[in-house]
């Protein structure tokens, strides 16, 4: 299993710089790190003090990447990007407080940005052991639902087929939901940065973009939204899916398999899929191609409970 370590959840208190400080320092020696600790201790002094002044809680601290390229993630709960100094290199602005933290974050880190989302948004950096060549100082700041709604919008009307998913695990779902956001923003940060080095990230993240659209465009899907907000076990879904979706639903669970080799690899500091998880995402995905090709429905044929995820550190 590779390498994981649980979130750090703080409290709005000047307190948690110091505990989010000793714990990313741990984290990175445990991966025989230690020489990115002074900066990313840094960093992540930055950017905690900042959501504990201006964001929403809880806040959380991860550690996320790979072993060659580990990356310090704040996440919060608050949809506003991060704003910086740019000019905070300058002399005369160095003492501004303004945009001041982000501005050391970018000086200490190979790269780093911002990642907004529903729930909130994750600041994140690459500590670098090499203080004399810096980052750049402007960050990259995604929204990945404001990208997709552009995707959508410029894209024709889909032709729509039919699928049902009968004896949906609702919970079940939801825990691979939130795995699988995961997942996505932890290959889009790879492909970015290195891109290179880890080829299946840039194919997984193409491939998230394209999925999502195709949920935009699809009919039905609000009910598992529904079942999961008010605690459902299971519900028998239909939904009205791009023609296109079934061949994306195929592919997806293909590289989900390639992403969970990854995982295995310890290349990601991010747990595989546990053995429920792989037969969720094997009966789920795997309907849409049976069923546009004649096939009956077949009913989830596992457990409503959900299995307990196996980390390890």
């Amino acid at each position: 299993m590779p390498l994981n370590k649980e979130p750090l959840v703080l409290e709005p208190d000047p307190a948690s710089v110091q505990r989010a400080r000793r714990w990313v320092s741990e984290a990175l020696t445990v991966l025989g790190r230690g020489d990115l600790v002074d900066s990313a201790e840094l960093g992540v002094s930055e950017l905690v003090t900042n959501a504990i002044l201006h964001a929403a809680p809880p806040i959380a601290v991860r550690v996320r990447g790979t072993r060659a390229h580990p990356r310090v993630e704040v996440q919060d709960h608050s949809q506003h990007p991060p704003k910086i100094n740019t000019e905070m290199t300058d002399d005369e602005h160095l003492l501004s407080t303004i945009g001041r933290g982000l501005g050391i974050v970018a000086l200490y880190s190979a790269t780093w940005g911002s990642d907004v989302a529903v729930d909130g948004k994750t600041v994140w950096f690459e500590p670098s052991s090499d203080e004399s060549n810096p980052g750049p100082l402007a960050g990259e700041v995604f929204d990945f639902a404001q990208y997709v709604e552009r995707r959508v919008a410029s894209s024709p009307p889909a032709q729509l087929i039919r699928v049902r998913l009968l004896n949906m695990p609702v919970q079940v779902f939801a825990r691979f939901r939130v795995r699988y956001a995961e997942l996505r923003r932890e290959l889009r940060l790879l492909a970015i940065s290195h891109g290179q080095e880890y080829p299946v990230a840039i194919e997984l993240s193409d491939l998230f973009v394209q999925v999502e659209q195709e949920r935009r465009q699809s009919r039905g899907v609000v009910r598992i939204d529904e079942a999961i907000a008010a605690g459902r076990d299971h519900v028998d879904l239909e939904y009205l899916v791009p023609s296109s979706a079934p061949h994306t639903m195929s592919r997806m669970l293909e590289m989900l398999q390639k992403a969970d080799e990854f995982c295995r690899d310890q290349k990601l500091l991010t747990l595989a899929s546990s053995p429920q998880q792989i037969a969720l995402q094997e009966w789920y995905l795997g309907e849409f191609a049976r069923q546009a090709s004649g096939q009956e429905p077949t009913p989830w044929p596992g457990s409503l409970a959900v299995e307990d995820d196996v980390a390890s550190w």
